[in-house]
């Protein structure tokens, strides 16, 4: 039985003018929004520095540790006993000298015990300032 004979089935048409013309407008509206910044017009002047900038530099302390718990301290041997008796090594490196910094460069094969040792040491000798040196790409 086919009760809708007479009536035949429309074609869907999709209407694009009304998404054409919102584009449109949106387009136009980003062209008109845009700030084109132009780098190669300004000219700045910059400040040149005239001062002794070694004074500025921190105080850097280079403390070595090696593989079988050999440490120095700025190339110099020194021998850690407690973190007390290293701090004191530490604060005699420093020598009241302002914001120093202790330079940790230890062996790949170093116990990390010894690492810690050396940065419990430098926050008992009051340095807040503890960095890690390595070993570059190339091996220097």
């Amino acid at each position: 039985m086919n009760f809708r004979r007479g009536r035949t089935r429309e074609e869907v048409e999709i209407n694009l003018i009304p998404m054409i013309d919102v584009l449109l407008v949106v387009l136009i509206f980003l062209m008109v929004s845009t700030t084109f910044a132009k780098y190669t017009e300004l000219r700045i002047n910059l400040p040149q520095a005239t001062g002794d900038t070694a004074q500025n530099q921190p105080t850097l302390i280079n403390v070595a540790v090696d593989a079988v718990g050999h440490y120095l301290v700025n190339d110099a041997p020194a021998t850690f006993n407690d973190p007390d008796a290293f701090a004191a090594v530490l604060k005699q490196a420093v020598a009241g000298r302002k914001d120093p910094i202790v330079a940790i460069s230890a062996d790949a094969t170093a116990t990390h015990q010894s690492v810690v040792n050396i940065m419990e040491s430098a926050r008992r000798a009051g340095i807040a300032h503890v960095t890690f040196t390595t070993q570059g790409a190339n091996g220097h």
